[in-house]
């Protein structure tokens, strides 16, 4: 074989084996919390929020998902102010685009002022936001147009279902501004984890250590199990493993 075919074929192997047996880039630290978040039940997120910062982190009870589903993603917030008006969808514009702007992965959180008879997110808004790879949508007010939002399978929390509409309401008040939804204060990039036992917030700056406290909140109840199975008794699990 001719010396400069020898030649490349080597370098061709040598860079083969280099790629091969490089690491893969380190995942950014915002996506390994959120992948721990989507992995832990939100009670051991409830928890560990309460125990370690004596703070109520969870929406209100009516705040109930639309079919059974689990996600976990920063927040991306948005403000709507209950005013009548005639201009249509133009004093809405801003929530449209909070969607086309939002990064995949990431939580609408929608708060409608005095909103639980109107619906400020419905089949269309949820189809965008499915197709731009939203891992999730928090409404506290209502929604509308549940068929196609079932079709879609796109995870959706609201405080009810109703058929009215925002349109000429209501005027956008901003976006990836703190608000308060269903109870609970929400900032842009707060990561919202939710289950089928409700929707908690966990601010940015405590996401690492409330997460670890979760995980272990999670491994001491799942242990919890087989003991009490074995055993018939709540009361010595409880007093073995200190969790209730």
């Amino acid at each position: 074989m001719h010396k400069k075919a020898i030649t490349a074929l080597l370098a061709a192997a040598a860079l083969f084996l280099t790629l091969s047996f490089q690491k893969p880039a380190p995942q950014p630290a915002q996506d390994s919390l959120v992948e721990g978040f989507r992995l832990v039940e939100v009670a051991s997120v409830a928890d560990a929020m309460e125990q370690l910062y004596g703070k109520r982190a969870y929406m209100s009870h009516d705040v109930r998902p639309l079919a059974p589903t689990k996600f976990a993603g920063p927040a991306v917030t948005v403000l709507l102010k209950k005013q009548e008006n005639h201009d249509g969808s133009k004093s809405l514009q801003g929530m449209l685009d909070a969607i086309d702007e939002a990064a995949p992965g990431s939580v609408y959180v929608m708060v409608l002022e005095d909103g639980l008879d109107y619906a400020g997110l419905g089949g269309l808004m949820s189809t965008a936001m499915k197709y731009r790879g939203l891992a999730g949508a928090v409404v506290d007010g209502g929604i509308r147009d549940t068929p196609q939002i079932a079709k879609l399978q796109f995870p959706v929390f609201s405080r009810g279902v109703v058929p009215s509409t925002t349109v000429n309401h209501y005027r956008f008040a901003g976006k990836d501004i703190p608000v308060t939804c269903a109870g609970v204060p929400v900032r842009a990039a707060d990561i919202v984890v939710a289950d089928m036992d409700g929707v908690v917030v966990v601010p940015k700056e405590h996401a690492a250590e409330v997460l670890k406290k979760a995980q272990q909140l999670d491994q001491s109840e799942h242990s919890m199990y087989p003991f009490i199975e074995k055993y018939k008794s709540i009361r010595e699990a409880v007093a073995r493993f200190g969790r209730l």
